[in-house]
């Protein structure tokens, strides 16, 4: 599943946290999502940009007013530009100032937590961990828990990962030995730090006991990469010891990208964190010592404890200048196979328990966690009794609780108190300004559909009121989906020009055939994600066959073969009714079957149908009193054929394989005719009654093979279906899982 994925850090420079975001950036980009990084700059970003990675400047390495000001400002502009999946800020400016605009954006939040911070006085409340928080060690997740209250659940703990390959016993250091004119066979010790305050004891007391080293070992070189707060008072300390040596004893090489070779040039390593397991991967044995403290040569039997402080050194006796000089001479005087083999047992290390798999598993799990909605807002056609409307919304809580089964519900209804009865969940009075405004609030996720809500055929009003929720839930930065839809007609410009703006504003889009993909590309819309899939239905199982049994026989059909049809009254219809009597009357005499008029909205579709019953010779029954979406499907499904001038009786025909014949009064109903490959009776207003009854004998004559094609048309439209809920895993960041429906 590709995210959108904003880093923000203070900057790009050497530094065990910002090598983290480089590889991290990296591994997500080679997933396939699509990464972007804002922060200060630095060594770091034609490294990213080459691999497609856009980068912001964005002046977050500085706590000062003035540019933590303009950091906000960029990163408003470029969070609203951008529109993430996922917002992941690294370090603590980043952190605060991400924290402050999610108060207005309401993006999914992550945060990583590579050290500790000052938790003393009001620098406490420039930090913000985000709706969920990575921690690169344990000791920092009990950290999060003890200081700050971080919840136990919301920190996911990870690992530096380390590249490798990139750091392997197969690099080569003799470009940087000449770079730096190392003599051959000169012992070579390195170190790679920022050289700030926080993070150079190791190299300051490196360069300190540089003269004794120099003196227990001959030739030796210091060789230290970083940049940082303390580089010119160390190059000049630095400068003083070579001249006290006589040569070229410690050398500072300064900010560095390929630490690789770097690392590759060196005998030995002296460091903490992500250097030191670099260096580790580089099968370099290694002794671990910096500002936390001092755990000394690695060795198999210190994993654990190192571990436990992500090589850091917190909890250990802090450095000496005795113990740093005495470890490491020792360490540099071991014979070959012996520095070979604390060099292997580094990188088994570093093999078994450092992947950058790892880390990029642990931190899409973050996101994951981070993206799953708590709560969804249903938009639609909704407590009105419409069967089809009503098999939607049972449709699509069906699949959210499938999904996401801690999620809350809450549905724009005509009737709430009828729909959470029905459907177990949350509902708010559509029409209520306030009680729209409230849902919105409470939702992340609203979705408006499926079914035609974005058409202005019905009327404009109902247009518009869509379209406001949709307006008023994107101005509150809350994700919008628009799921199945069924677009148009929509014939007013005005009204085709909102519609292309809401379809191509929101977050994701499904629609429920291919004339509505034509349809929002006459209007201009301009997206390649838009998936066409299928009405929600296809995905409800109908009621038990005995039920609609036991239906059938209430309604006096029985276990006769009977024909459904399902009517609903229509404007510009004169003489509809005498002739569908007509067409009744014929299909009880001359194919002996009995005629069931199926109702599919409570007190509208009985009055036309009882109008056509007392047109007709014959006696038939109405279906009247069943609401349940899935009992009228299971009795569809026992019918021969149905003639239909609803759409959703004619999706729950083909969601039973029943052959249909459609009565058509709307564009929506055509198309669906043409997709399932059906005969129509010709439009509502001018019914063709021969040609009707040609097309029921020729279904009645060829049932078995007609019921055949549609069941294949039936897994097609139930595999199309399932893309309805690819969108909602994609909502948490998953894939969909399962296998597919028939």
């Amino acid at each position: 599943m590709a995210l959108k994925i904003l880093l923000v850090t203070m900057g790009l420079e050497i530094g065990g946290a910002e090598t983290h975001i480089v590889e991290l950036a990296k591994a997500l980009k080679a997933r396939g999502n699509d990464v972007a990084i804002a922060s200060n700059g630095g060594v770091y970003v034609p490294e990213i940009t080459a691999v497609g990675i856009r980068h912001y400047n964005v002046p977050m390495h500085r706590r000062s007013i003035g540019p933590m000001v303009r950091s906000c400002f960029l990163l408003n502009r470029i969070i609203r530009a951008e529109a993430p999946d996922v917002v992941h800020a690294h370090a603590r400016i980043p952190g605060f100032l991400c924290g402050l605009l999610k108060k207005r954006l309401h993006f999914p939040f992550v945060t990583t937590a590579h050290w500790v911070f000052d938790v003393q006085g009001l620098v406490r409340y420039l930090t913000n961990w985000g709706d969920k928080t990575v921690s690169v060690s344990e000791d920092i997740r009990t950290y999060l828990m003890e200081n700050y209250g971080v919840d136990e659940e919301n920190i996911f703990v990870t690992i530096n990962g380390i590249d490798t390959e990139k750091f392997s016993p197969a690099i080569s250091g003799e470009r940087v030995r000449r770079e730096f004119d190392i003599p051959d066979g000169a012992p070579v010790a390195v170190h790679v730090s920022r050289l700030d305050e926080s993070r150079a004891l190791a190299a300051q007391e490196l360069v300190a006991a540089a003269p004794e080293l120099c003196r227990c070992t001959e030739g030796l070189i210091l060789l230290i990469a970083g940049s940082g707060d303390c580089f010119p008072a160390l190059q000049a300390q630095a400068e003083a010891v070579n001249r006290s040596i006589g040569r070229r004893a410690v050398i500072l090489a300064g900010a560095r990208t390929d630490i690789p070779e770097i690392v590759a040039a060196g005998d030995v390593f002296v460091g903490v964190s992500r250097a030191a397991l670099e260096a580790m991967s580089a099968a370099k044995p290694t002794l671990i010592a910096g500002n936390e403290g001092y755990l000394g040569v690695y060795t198999p039997d210190k994993l654990e404890r190192a571990v436990e402080s992500n090589f850091c050194c917190r909890g250990c006796p802090a450095i000496t200048r005795e113990t740093l000089c005495a470890d490491l001479t020792r360490l540099l005087a071991l014979p070959p196979e012996e520095k070979r083999a604390l060099g292997a047992d580094c990188r088994r290390a570093v093999l078994e328990r450092y992947s950058i798999g790892r880390m990029t598993d642990d931190t899409l799990a973050a996101y994951r966690a981070t993206l799953e909605p708590k709560r969804f807002l249903i938009s639609g056609y909704y407590g009105y009794d419409n069967v089809g409307d009503e098999a939607i919304l049972e449709s699509l809580c069906g699949m959210i609780r499938k999904i996401y089964p801690a999620a809350g519900i809450e549905v724009l209804s005509h009737r709430p108190t009828d729909t959470q009865a029905r459907y177990d969940c949350d509902a708010v009075t559509r029409f209520s300004p306030l009680g729209l405004f409230s849902a919105v609030g409470r939702c992340d996720v609203l979705i408006s559909g499926g079914g035609s809500l974005l058409q202005d055929t019905t009327s404009t009003r109902s247009l518009l009121y869509y379209l406001m929720v949709i307006r008023i839930a994107q101005r509150r930065h809350r994700r919008v989906v628009l799921l199945a839809n069924g677009i148009g007609p929509v014939k007013k410009p005005a009204n085709r020009r909102r519609v292309a703006a809401a379809v191509q504003n929101a977050r994701y889009v499904t629609l429920r055939d291919p004339e509505s993909l034509q349809e929002i590309a006459a209007m201009g819309v301009h997206r390649t994600d838009v998936a066409v899939s299928a009405d929600p239905v296809f995905l409800m199982e109908p009621a038990e066959t005995e039920r609609a049994k036991k239906i059938l026989t209430i309604f006096g059909v029985g276990s006769d073969p009977f024909v459904a049809v399902s009517v609903r009254p229509w404007k510009d219809s004169d003489g509809m009714e005498e002739r569908l009597a007509e067409i009744c009357d014929r299909i009880i005499e001359e194919h002996g079957r009995k005629v069931l008029f199926v109702t599919m909205q409570q007190g509208r579709d009985e009055q036309t149908a009882k109008e056509i019953l007392a047109r007709m010779r014959n006696s038939a029954a109405v279906l009247e009193g069943v609401e349940s979406a899935r009992d009228i499907m299971a009795v569809i499904g026992q019918s021969d054929l149905i003639l239909s001038m609803r759409l959703h009786s004619l999706i729950f025909a083909a969601r039973m394989a029943v052959p249909a014949i459609g009565i058509s009064y709307d564009p929506k109903l055509d198309a669906y005719l043409r997709l399932l490959e059906q005969p129509s009776a010709g439009r509502a207003a001018d019914i063709d009654i021969a040609g009707t009854m040609a097309a029921v004998a020729d279904i009645l004559q060829n049932h078995a093979e007609k019921v055949k094609k549609l069941e294949e048309k039936r897994r097609d439209l139930v595999a199309a279906a399932r893309q309805n809920e690819a969108l909602l895993y994609r909502l948490g960041g998953m894939e969909r899982e399962g296998a597919q429906g028939t």
